[in-house]
């Protein structure tokens, strides 16, 4: 580090350290910024239509492979995140599987969107396509475990200066959504409803290989031109620390024994989409997706403009206070849109949904922003706090053992679901909004209150999040210390050699 940073980076009697040096330039920011872009920036939210109504798995079966394929992960998690922590390269820690596997990645991504040209026309339990359903989940979540157990480490060192950081993230979080990451959804929400109601003549599998393979292939340019023009500057430590000691952090890191059970506490909520709620209760209709999106635009300012909030928020309450206030916010505006849905059974009507639709928008946008910032900024908070207390970092192993307890129980929600739509009365291969009546209820309700009520004790360990301003100030005040001390006594040690 030259004297200037040293200078810059000083640590301060109230603990502001690198108050005055940005470490992330122009390129990289922009490359960061298309690369928050790429993470939304496809269909995902009609996986589940494309995998029922196109490739045709049958209920039951995918039940069974979602089990397999989830026990599969949560093994690999285990080996993966200790290459991965152990891994010390001249090009840094994490950047070498980012870079190696995002290509054998997008190419994955383009052979998902191929399956129903594969097996044209066959039953949901003809077993040469269950077979390569099978086999494709498992290499696709081996090859994603790598770059899912290294981008998480990876974002948490691209800067020392937990101010940039923020900025960072508040950056991407505002302007990314101007960029049109949303936009395939939209666009696509509208080919699928034409489709289906046959306004437009196309086979479904083609709109799904058009949009999938664009996207994909977006996404995944975006991606690695920011992992190959952007840096790891958070120093690791030398020695290598072992499997034992990141899952011994998790216990000993107490934010991140927090942040795990809240996941864990809130990942029992129990629901499906609330894209199958408007598609299978309004019948498809091509005008369904643009009536939503005009009904959210007065929010869209909301959005943006909540961003604004949370430096001062920030400033004037601490982590835990906004981390539990945007919780208990947006658990009320979707227990009001249940409410009202209830109402005259208006979750069968479209105008009046529509319009609570718009006006539970307008009020969780108010706190967008900071759900946004703050979760992430906490993650990367915690690891900080790990290497503060423990002199080493584990975000691979640590981020694993976060996930390792939600897998295993996305596993069971997942095999839950596909047995709830049966108990439902979901009718697979129906035309799209001829579903019963108590059907349309229970995907309602599976949207809105079941998930509400479910999850609600994941706001439990947010409520007993240890790290004040005052004890966050006095971290990184004495990390900003050790980095530059270890820094120097490196130079130092070249210099003699």
């Amino acid at each position: 580090m030259s004297e200037l940073e040293q200078k810059n980076n000083a640590p301060t009697p109230d603990g502001n350290v690198y108050r005055s040096y940005n470490y992330v330039g122009t390129k990289e920011t922009l490359a960061y910024l298309f690369n928050d872009f790429s993470n939304s920036f496809n269909i995902n939210n009609f996986e589940e239509r494309f995998v029922w109504d196109v490739v045709k798995i049958d209920f039951g079966i995918a039940a069974i492979v979602n089990i397999f394929t989830g026990a599969w992960d949560v093994v690999n998690d285990l080996f993966i995140s200790a290459v991965v922590d152990n891994t010390r390269t001249r090009i840094g820690k994490f950047r070498p599987y980012l870079v190696l596997f995002q290509i054998p990645l997008s190419i994955l991504g383009l052979l998902k969107w191929l399956l129903p040209y594969f097996f044209p026309n066959s039953a949901g339990t003809f077993l040469p396509k269950l077979i390569f359903y099978f086999a494709f989940n498992v290499i696709n979540e081996t090859a994603g475990t790598f770059t899912g157990v290294a981008r998480g480490g990876y974002m948490s060192t691209i800067t020392p200066n937990p101010n940039e950081r923020v900025r960072l993230i508040t950056l991407a979080e505002l302007l990314t959504g101007y960029m049109g990451e949303d936009m395939p959804r939209y666009i696509f929400g509208v080919l699928y409803d034409m489709v289906s109601t046959g306004r437009l003549k196309a086979p479904m599998r083609r709109i799904f290989l058009g949009m999938g393979s664009a996207t994909t292939l977006v996404s995944g340019v975006f991606t690695l031109w920011f992992f190959m023009v952007s840096k790891e500057r958070v120093p690791q430590s030398l020695e290598r620390p072992d499997l034992r000691s990141g899952f011994k952090a998790v216990f000993t890191n107490y934010p991140v024994l927090l942040m795990c059970l809240s996941d864990f506490l809130g990942n029992f909520a129990v629901g499906s989409g609330e894209q199958n709620y408007w598609i299978d209760v309004f019948g498809g209709d091509s005008m369904i997706n643009t009536l939503t999106t005009i009904a959210g635009i007065p929010s869209a300012p909301v959005g943006s403009i909540s961003y604004a909030f949370v430096a001062p928020l920030r400033k004037r309450f601490s982590s835990k206070f906004l981390w539990v206030g945007e919780d208990i916010w947006g658990d009320m505006c979707t227990l009001g849109f249940f409410l009202f849905g209830l109402i005259n059974k208006n979750y069968l009507k479209l105008t009046p949904m529509l319009i609570a639709f718009g006006i539970r928008e307008f009020f969780t946008k108010a706190m967008f922003g900071v759900r946004k910032v703050i979760t992430a900024d906490l993650w990367n908070e915690a690891m900080d706090y790990c290497e503060w207390k423990n002199g080493y970092r584990m975000e691979a192993t640590t981020g694993v053992a976060r996930n390792l307890v939600l897998k295993i129980q996305n596993v069971v929600k997942g095999t839950v679901q596909n047995f709830i739509m049966k108990k439902i009365g979901y009718q697979q291969g129906l035309k799209i909004g001829t579903q019963t009546e108590k059907t349309k209820f229970w995907l309602f309700a599976l949207c809105t209150v079941i998930p509400f009520i479910t999850g609600a004790l994941g706001i439990i360990p947010k409520v007993l999040w240890p790290i004040s301003r005052k004890k966050r100030a006095m971290m990184y005040y004495e990390l900003s210390e050790r980095r530059n001390k270890a820094v120097s006594e490196y130079v130092d040690s070249v210099s003699e050699s």
